[in-house]
């Protein structure tokens, strides 16, 4: 193990303080630029609604599926022995137009994951080669035309719904690497947690939006009941996207609104790209810090995913909440986490600027509380009983804990290559799409017969050894240095950009006190 490469705590060792050095360089806010209120943070902003909407779209189906399905066909003569008693508020949906058993209910959620596996490297490579504007905006356009078409697939035929779900997640698989490419672009390094961490969490707002409001909906007779769901976040998301065309930059350089030191200031941060450099695909498939962060995006989203399209199961089938109380109470742990999203960004970013932790310190303390925290609580969700406020108060602080993943793993593809972000999140996210159609046909499983707090005390234990495995393999193999092949040498004397890989090219940049400059 290198290192210069894998301390956790601070030390006073000679690798601590060569990575220290390395962060002290990183170009600090110059007075005169901005922050909350810039150009870069207004991108963050637009990104975070974004993802409410992207999420929001994702969701929804996870509620409406309680109303859609007729109950009473999925679980004749499969009572729990271990059932909790209903609350006096609850009441058994059994009216609903759709014959689908746990399987068809789990290919039904899981669909939209074999599409969006599909464009993720696809979409992180044209993100790098033509700006993440267009990609991101489309994606999510995509996805709002076809959710708004959802209920007239559904109720054509089961097999054309699987198929919408699947060019759904096609068109939103583009989301993640495209936004990953433009903050490799604009995100100076001692803010990149707080951006990153900012834009993403508009993923759990969104699931804090949509799924009471989905409750609700579909309780109501309002355009059908279930279908308004859909009708109303497509429509929401369409408004996103005409704003987000008009206001939002592929780069710094090319926001006709952006301040002049606020521009430099970022030019000088972030080494220049040039789309023309080959990508390094030996080096980026054999990489051990790629290898750290996909296995923990994987192991992340195991969990993740066991909460965001099962948790409206496991609070209607085991604690038994009503369909409208569900919504709001399904979104609680997602508001959490929210809030521990942003404040871990933050804090992230005010530890290192400060030198209290190196880049890669701060990246594998932070996952390890997002992984460890949640392994703890879900298990504990399980031995709670029928105490439905217990297993609530759990699940919530396995996402608060959870929130930290952000500042982890989640920011690191742009510490170690900043050129190649988008390629890097589509490939990690390639792996962590896998759990986003196993889990449901896992849980479904596991709770078909059965649904019961036993069975799903067998789901909570495979989340927390997957998140145990992701916490000692990211801390043994992750890194949060710059890698050598997202560099470039330059000739000063003849100007001429030289890639470290690949062949030479003349690409209009500068090496001036360390900084590749625009000229």
């Amino acid at each position: 193990m290198d290192e210069d490469e894998n301390p956790i705590l601070p030390s006073n060792n000679d690798s601590f303080g060569k990575e220290l050095k390395s962060n002290e360089s990183f170009e600090k806010l110059p007075p005169g630029v901005g922050k909350w209120f810039s150009t870069r943070f207004c991108i963050a902003y637009l990104g975070f609604f974004g993802f409410m909407n992207v999420y929001a779209l994702r969701v929804n189906l996870s509620v409406a599926i309680l109303s859609m399905v007729n109950a009473s066909y999925q679980v004749v003569n499969h009572t729990a022995k271990d059932a909790c008693p209903a609350s006096s508020h609850h009441r058994n949906m059994t009216g609903g137009e759709f014959n689908w058993d746990a399987h068809d209910k789990g290919l039904v959620l899981g669909a939209f994951f074999y599409g969006y596996i599909t464009t993720q490297l696809p979409g992180g490579y044209l993100a790098g080669k033509f700006g993440g504007k267009w990609l991101f905006g489309c994606g999510v356009m995509c996805t709002a035309v076809l959710t708004l078409l959802t209920p007239i697939a559904a109720r054509y035929s089961f097999h054309l719904l699987i198929a919408v779900r699947i060019i759904e997640g096609i068109g939103e698989g583009v989301t993640f690497p495209a936004m990953h490419s433009m903050w490799g672009q604009w995100a100076p390094p001692l803010e990149r947690s707080m951006l990153v961490s900012l834009t993403y969490a508009g993923c759990h707002l969104g699931t804090v939006i949509a799924q009471p409001v989905s409750g609700v909906l579909c309780a109501s007779s309002f355009l059908g009941g279930w279908p308004s769901v859909f009708y109303i976040f497509g429509t929401l998301a369409l408004v996103w996207c005409i704003v987000w065309f008009l206001l939002a930059a592929n780069t710094p350089a090319e926001h006709p609104r952006i301040s002049k030191k606020e521009l430099e200031y970022i030019q000088n941060s972030i080494e220049p790209r040039c789309n023309d450099l080959p990508v390094p695909w030996l080096e980026i498939a054999t990489s051990k810090e790629v290898w750290a962060i996909s296995i923990a995006h994987f192991c992340n989203n195991w969990g993740f995913y066991t909460l965001l399209t099962c948790l409206p199961l496991y609070l209607k089938e085991v604690l038994q909440f009503d369909i409208t109380q569900d919504g709001f109470i399904s979104a609680l742990p997602y508001l959490v986490m929210w809030v521990s999203i942003n404040l871990s960004g933050l804090l992230a970013d005010t530890l290192r600027e400060k030198g209290v932790f190196t880049t890669t310190q701060t990246r594998k303390i932070c996952n390890s509380i997002a992984f460890i925290g949640p392994a703890i609580f879900l298990v504990v969700a399980g031995y709670v009983g029928c105490d439905q406020i217990a297993a609530v108060s759990c699940i919530c602080l396995a996402t608060a804990f959870n929130g930290f993943s952000f500042p982890g793993f989640n920011t690191n593809h742009i510490d170690i290559a900043s050129r190649y972000s988008g390629i890097l999140m589509g490939i990690t996210n390639s792996w962590a799409t896998i759990p986003g159609f196993v889990t449901p046909i896992v849980v479904g499983a596991l709770t078909e017969t059965n649904p019961s707090r036993t069975q799903w005390l067998y789901v909570f234990y495979i989340a927390a050894g997957v998140y145990v495995v992701g916490t000692v393999l990211y801390v043994i193999l992750g890194s949060g240095v710059e890698q050598e092949w997202n560099k470039v040498t330059y000739n000063k004397q003849d100007d001429e950009r030289k890639p470290l890989l690949g062949d030479e090219s003349d690409s209009g940049y500068i090496q001036e006190n360390g900084n590749g400059k625009l000229h």
